[in-house]
């Protein structure tokens, strides 16, 4: 895992949350890990965070989602309860509050075995995840690289989820008949999926 700061300041920054708000957080990543929600995007919890008058810089909200992501992975692959993952949280730093570490415990005492099971599967097939997609039409009028100028392009942007839940964003540029034969293609694993 990385953090851009130590854990001890990244658990600092999870006891300055408000409780209602760090427990939505810790509740959106047991979902994602239990597959029942796509991911937990770190860039619209900043906002929400920052909405709600707390002022934590991008890569801490980052920092935060990736330590709580991780420790609950964590847990789920070393099949631990909810006593055993606050001690040993606490066992990691000293900066874990109480309230904190209560939200923790009551939330894997509910979704705990959930996380498990599904981390197991996941381990099988470990694939990432097509979150969004968004395409614009384009022409290009100017290029000193570029032989045919006044040719329509479509531009793709994906957004794509790992096995981890870490958001990568994938973009690349097709002529009309290429993204024409692409979405020929989606719409043909979309039928396939819909018989299975």
């Amino acid at each position: 895992m990385e953090l851009s700061s130590d854990v001890d300041t990244v658990v600092e920054n999870i006891g300055n949350l408000p409780s209602e708000l760090f427990a939505e957080t810790c509740h959106e990543i047991l979902l994602h890990l239990q597959g029942q929600r796509s991911v937990t995007d770190y860039v619209e919890k900043h906002h929400r965070l920052k909405s709600a008058g707390i002022n934590l810089e991008s890569k801490a909200v980052q920092d935060i989602i990736r330590l709580l992501s991780f420790n609950f992975r964590l847990a789920a692959r070393s099949n631990l309860n909810a006593d055993i993952l606050v001690t040993k949280l606490g066992e990691g730093s000293s900066k874990w509050s109480k309230s904190t570490l209560q939200v923790m415990h009551h939330l894997w005492s509910e979704h705990g075995s959930l996380v498990q099971a599904h981390q197991e599967v996941q381990a099988m097939a470990s694939i990432g995840q097509l979150v969004d997609i968004q395409w614009k039409l384009g022409m290009a009028v100017s290029s000193d690289t570029c032989r045919s100028l006044n040719s329509p392009y479509i531009s793709i942007l994906m957004k794509i989820a790992d096995a981890s839940g870490e958001i990568s964003y994938k973009s690349f540029e097709m002529t009309v008949l290429q993204f024409q034969n692409f979405f020929r293609q989606f719409k043909e694993m979309a039928s396939v999926m819909e018989t299975v």
